[in-house]
């Protein structure tokens, strides 16, 4: 199954989850410091909270989660071939998973999309050597480690 990601920033992830648990009446699929997200069915959503104070409020990346690499692959040379340019990213760890990824360059607007899968469980939210600016949008100001330090979802 495929789904969109909406990936927010917000100012306390405790209170945007206690708010979006309401709204689509599921509890988080994963919570992690400063982080969570949710795997929603109707409508099918991935919503991914990043505390980020002071930014709330905010976009932080779009992306759609793909079932496995193959669809990964697929969805690459299909963009390819349209002429979009992307940027590849396999075996990285972000948003505390190892994913196969891909980054879409070039929206008329500047946001930022995603096509990945999830690989496994990730006890961090990014890979030391890959670094912060690769998770969640390569030079993203946004895209750092959480800095929360309570117990969020994920």
């Amino acid at each position: 199954m495929s789904r969109v990601q909406l990936a927010l920033n917000v100012d306390d992830v405790d209170a945007a989850v206690a708010f979006y648990s309401k709204l689509f009446g599921v509890e988080p699929a994963k919570r992690r410091p400063g982080y969570a997200n949710f795997a929603i069915t109707e409508p099918p959503l991935k919503l991914v909270l990043i505390e980020n104070p002071g930014q709330g409020g905010s976009l932080n990346h779009l992306g759609v989660e793909v079932p496995d690499a193959n669809t990964v692959d697929t969805e690459r040379t299909r963009l390819a071939e349209s002429g979009l340019v992307s940027v590849d990213e396999r075996g990285t760890t972000c948003c505390y998973a190892k994913q196969d990824k891909f980054w879409v360059q070039g929206a008329p607007d500047g946001e930022r999309w995603e096509i990945y899968t999830v690989l496994s469980d990730s006890p961090t939210f990014f890979a030391a050597a890959t670094g912060a600016a690769n998770c969640c949008g390569a030079g993203n100001s946004t895209a750092q480690e959480p800095t929360s330090t309570s117990v969020s979802c994920c």
